[in-house]
């Protein structure tokens, strides 16, 4: 589509909600704007692009693609896109340029260009920045427009980026979960084994946790209280709990004893200690302070956060970044007067008259780049309470009270310190205590009650020793003498590390770098071009949809608590263990975290030349990796689990099929076995026996993961067959004998049909095959490795 010289502009909105707030700014008759409604374009599915490729078949392995098929996409109410396609198309007709006012960011270039492509689009095309929807940051935005006459250019470099990681994702979800479901996948379990290139090493942390709960040994450690007697008059305790903890009780005692009898000077410090105010929020650090503040899960903070922007409220929420950009120090001070009207309780914190505090650097806020996007902060559009809903306005006043404290003064606490050296055989020992009262709240004042906001624990990772505290220390002395009243040793013992919680996911996906201990990883994941941002797993805009991938897959579970734990499943272990020993690369999160950072390189190309060649060499070297996964996986052995260890899907507390439970009960009287406790009430434990007893099932076309190749009926159908066949006092077809699909037809027609006088059942044996999950379709769960289960009476 080649453009006109019309001297007309199209501009390209994401949403139109965000269209109308450009518009009440910006109009000119030359100007025409349309909005999507998210990605218009979808990737089409295998089975539409070959019909050979619907079939799960490992012989069909790999599909490879050298771009990925789209076709108009549906709304969430089912509505095909084509319209809008075609509205947009039309649009374009009378245009000379195209300014791309998408979301900032590699999803919202791509909504943009992937309708630009599709159409045709050869024109000029600039990309708007809108790293908020306020009147001055849509200004900014404008005059940033201007100075950038190559911002296309380098869009589009961004648009290949996010192009290629779809491109990488379609490609190992398909072939990765078609292979390894059906050749590493235990065969007790009846869905899919979900692969991924994000959820997978996602997983292997997760796992790798499990197993340090799984096998920590609690150990006791010993410390020391010297009970103390000053010359003033003054009792007090000091403790000796050094870092590298005691766990030999001897040397407990040793130095226990040695203290029993000590008496000498007491060294005492009196000091000053500044908390300055904690970082702003990120997108992954705003969903875990509302993860364990407000119970919120991570997905449902992004969307608020994401209406606050739309509303002009936030600025732009899908961010990594916790650091504003220097040149907006100075907007701090009409965002903090806007606040101070709506958060009327803080008006006091706020000193009248003077400017906001501005803190520069790398232990500040303000720095000279803060990375793609800057931290999330309240604008000079502040909202009214009856206009937000309870959830809106929490969020809106957390993020609020981050900025207000951000630019106030160090809070300072008067801390004293009592210290005690004491001499034993094993060397000389510090014992201590310490307590510290406020002496100016400073920034603190803002959260009142709540102002003990320090750094929250690296998730993963045990609790550190807390340092001997006291609420109230005596009057003592520097220098001034003590003498022992009496020392005793007290036992704890360690703790395994912490689980990580749903909030804190996303953080730890992140920041893998604290998750790591080896000094040389941790260099390989620093990221020379942002300090700030460390190499991590996926991107801020989609770390929050990983975890109902696992639930879904049935790898992890939740615990309960207002911000729950992450458990690793059975199932999710074995899984990791079968990647692990068949592709290890696949399983190995910091190797992940570097294959994104070269991934990222593409959208820094600095021209569309060098960026079409960056991506070209990516997907070819996608399309390497899955020949050798598949290579891998092509020999590789079963996955063994015992199907007690699995656990229940959302589908799994609802009753077996009349066909099940019959077919179940015929197999326990022919092998002399007695049907196991639920079999009829709960069709997870019916379809357990099923797997240990019936031998493995083959999925029919249509099913929902159709997991392992068709081939020869089981022995248990045949049997089955056979006495279906003497029972009606018909013959059994030849081709049943041999054919999976001759032998089901057979089956399907004859199990249903009641003897004379027999007990009619409610349901054909036809459902006994359909995918459990599926709407309201019911029977034994389609997945993929285990024969259907014919209908018998008992």
């Amino acid at each position: 589509m080649s453009p006109p010289s019309s001297g007309r502009t199209l501009f390209f909105f994401e949403k139109p909600s965000a269209m109308r707030q450009l518009q009440r700014f910006f109009r000119s008759p030359n100007t025409v704007c349309v909005a999507a409604e998210g990605h218009l374009l979808s990737a089409e599915e295998p089975g539409s692009i070959r019909p050979e490729w619907k079939p799960w078949r490992f012989d069909a392995l790999p599909i490879k693609l050298a771009t990925i098929p789209v076709s108009c996409g549906t709304n969430r109410s089912g509505q095909s896109h084509e319209p809008k396609i075609a509205a947009i198309r039309q649009a374009l007709s009378g245009v000379e340029r195209v300014i791309i006012a998408t979301d900032p960011g590699r999803e919202g270039s791509m909504i943009a260009w992937e309708v630009l492509e599709h159409l045709g689009w050869r024109g000029r095309v600039d990309r708007l920045k809108l790293g908020a929807l306020d009147e001055v940051s849509i200004r900014r935005a404008f005059a940033a427009l201007a100075k950038e006459p190559g911002s296309g250019e380098r869009d589009y470099a961004a648009y290949l980026e996010a192009l290629c990681r779809q491109y990488e994702d379609y490609h190992l979800g398909l072939n990765g979960t078609r292979a390894i479901s059906l050749r590493l996948r235990p065969p007790a379990f009846r869905e899919p084994w979900r692969f991924g290139g994000v959820q997978t090493p996602t997983l292997a942390i997760l796992a790798d946790l499990e197993e340090r709960i799984r096998s920590f040994v609690p150990r006791d450690f010993f410390k020391v209280a010297l009970h103390l007697g000053t010359q003033s008059g003054a009792a007090l305790t000091l403790w000796h709990a050094p870092k590298e903890r005691i766990f030999d009780a001897a040397a407990a005692e040793t130095i226990r004893t040695a203290a029993a009898t000590w008496s000498g000077p007491l060294a005492v410090e009196h000091k000053d200690v500044r908390r300055a105010p904690p970082r702003l929020f990120s997108k992954d650090t705003l969903a875990r302070r509302c993860a364990k503040r407000f119970g919120w899960d991570p997905q449902h903070t992004a969307g608020l956060a994401q209406e606050l922007y739309d509303q002009g409220y936030f600025s732009y929420p899908r961010t990594e970044s916790e650091y504003l950009p220097e040149g907006q120090a100075g907007d701090a001070a009409a965002i903090v007067t806007a606040i101070a009207t709506v958060l009327t309780d803080v008006r006091d914190v706020v000193p009248a008259g003077e400017l906001p505090l501005i803190r520069r650097g790398a232990k500040g806020h303000y720095v000279k780049d803060p990375g793609e996007h800057h931290a999330i902060v309240p604008l000079r559009k502040v909202p009214e309470r009856g206009r937000l809903s309870v959830d809106q306005f929490r969020l809106w006043e957390l993020v609020a009270k981050a900025f207000l404290a951000a630019h106030l003064p160090d809070g300072i606490d008067a801390r004293t310190s009592v210290t005690a050296e004491v001499g034993t055989p094993l060397g000389a020992k510090r014992f201590a205590v310490s307590g510290s009262v406020i002496r100016a709240p400073g920034w603190r004042a803002v959260y009142g009650s709540e102002a003990e906001l320090e750094a929250d624990v690296v998730p993963g990772k045990a609790k550190r020793e807390a340092e001997a505290t006291s609420a109230r220390l005596p009057l003592v002395d520097d220098g001034e003498g003590a003498s022992a009243a009496g020392a005793d040793v007290a036992t704890a013992m360690t703790e395994p590390p912490r689980r990580i919680t749903r909030g804190e996911l996303p953080v730890v996906m992140g920041r893998l770098i604290d998750q790591v201990d080896d000094p040389a990883v941790k260099r390989a994941l620093e990221n020379p071009v942002n300090p700030n941002e460390p190499k991590g797993l996926g991107t801020a805009a989609t770390r929050d949809t990983i975890l109902p991938k696992l639930l879904k897959s049935r790898y992890i579970t939740l615990a309960n608590g207002k911000d729950p734990a992450i458990e690793v499943t059975e199932v999710g272990l074995a899984f990791m263990t079968a990647v692990r020993r068949v592709f290890p690369t696949y399983g190995d999160p910091v190797g992940r975290a570097l294959f994104e950072a070269e991934l990222a390189e593409i959208g820094r190309a600095a021209t569309r030349a060098e960026a079409v060649e960056r991506a070209n060499a990516f997907r070819q070297r996608t399309r390497t990796r899955l020949d050798e996964l598949i290579a891998a996986i092509a020999n590789s052995p079963v996955v063994s689990l015992d199907p007690s260890l699995i656990p229940p899907g959302q589908a799994d507390n609802r009753p077996p099929t009349p066909a099940m439970v019959s077919f179940a009960a015929s197999l326990a009287e022919r092998k002399g076995v007695k049907l196991p406790r639920g079999c009829k009430s709960s069709i997870s434990v019916c379809r357990a026996f099923l797997d240990t007893h019936a031998g493995p099932r083959v999925p029919q076309e249509g099913d929902a993961d159709q997991s392992r190749d068709r081939g020869t009926p089981s022995a248990a159908m045949l049997k089955y067959a056979h006495n279906l066949a003497q029972q009606r006092g018909i013959t059994c077809p030849p081709e049943a004998e041999t054919d999976f699909d001759a032998c089901w037809r057979f089956l399907d027609a004859h199990a249903a049909r009641p003897q004379r006088g027999a007990e009619t059942p409610s349901s054909g044996a036809a459902k006994a095959r359909e995918p459990a999950g599926r709407g309201k379709r019911r029977g034994r769960a389609a997945p993929a490795s285990r024969q259907p289960a014919p209908r018998r009476r008992a």
